[in-house]
């Protein structure tokens, strides 16, 4: 499997495959596991979701950095990918780490779709 390398690309992957609702319903889940008051409607549209994941990403990072670390863990983002990222502009690394989120859990999604049989 080829991971999207833009959340443009991943999203029209998702929608192609009909399995955005089905991202959602995973980032909702491990949301809730990693304790993170967030939940999303399953017809969120992409740029808002986008946009709320990041601010909460961006607000975890700044006061409440061990639930961002317990996030990271929840949805098994790579360390090696965080640590890649440029801290200095959390803005930015924000928008890197929200990325990181949702390719991670389009990889969830993508795989129990083409691992269950038909």
């Amino acid at each position: 499997m080829a991971l999207p390398s833009s959340f443009e690309d991943l999203i029209a992957e998702a929608n192609s495959l009909n399995l955005y609702r089905k991202l959602i319903i995973q980032l909702n889940k491990d949301l809730l596991l990693a304790n993170v008051d967030l939940e999303f409607d399953e017809e969120t549209l992409p740029t808002s979701l986008k946009l709320v994941l990041q601010e909460t990403v961006f607000h975890l990072i700044q006061n409440k950095f061990s639930d961002y670390l317990n996030l990271l863990y929840q949805v098994d983002v790579s360390e090696k990918k965080i640590r890649s990222l440029n801290g200095e502009d959390l803005v930015k690394l924000s928008e890197d780490v929200t990325f990181l989120i949702l390719q991670r859990e389009w990889q969830k999604v993508w795989y129990r779709k083409n691992s269950s049989p038909s």
